[in-house]
């Protein structure tokens, strides 16, 4: 199976910003990047108080794994990154997300296409906007711009056009 992923990129602890970039480098590997956005600033949604910002960006990667060999890569990425999972929404060294898989829906345990919250959060939004503003929901046909101008920009501000 070869397809393109979308993925969201999200750190707040240690070196956020190595961290992303590290990422990135290791999301390569596993394909070609053909987009990666800009870098986003945004406060913490949810989970336990006092949290930093977090750091947010999107990457389209053209691969040839399958979308659950996809996603055992990215949490093998998050787990050399230090990620840890105790608490749901906590802080963490980095977070990656398999949004969107070229058209797939499917609903496994572990894995759904498209990501279940992604519509609905201005940090995954921003930078996906940035890739693909007039990418649709495969299941309700809204699009990325359409979605976040629902949503609104909330905490999210650009940090950086480029990483």
């Amino acid at each position: 199976m070869s397809g393109t992923a979308l993925i969201a990129l999200g750190a707040n602890l240690g070196e956020p910003l190595a961290a992303l970039r590290q990422a990135r480098e290791e999301l390569a590997a596993l394909g070609t990047l053909t987009g990666v956005s800009a870098l986003y600033r945004t406060s913490p949604v949810g989970g336990p108080p006092g949290q930093p910002d977090y750091l947010n960006a999107a990457v389209r990667l053209q691969t040839a794994l399958a979308p659950a060999d996809l996603l055992a890569a990215l949490h093998g990425i998050e787990a050399r990154a230090g990620r840890l999972r105790r608490e749901r929404w906590e802080a963490r060294t980095l977070d990656l997300d398999l949004l969107l898989y070229g058209e797939l829906v499917q609903d496994l345990p572990g894995l759904t296409l498209p990501h279940p919250r992604a519509w609905e959060r201005a940090f995954v939004l921003a930078p996906l906007a940035d890739l693909e503003p007039e990418r649709a929901h495969p299941v309700t046909g809204e699009t990325v711009r359409e979605a976040l101008a629902r949503v609104g920009l909330g905490g999210v501000k650009q940090a950086a056009p480029a990483w």
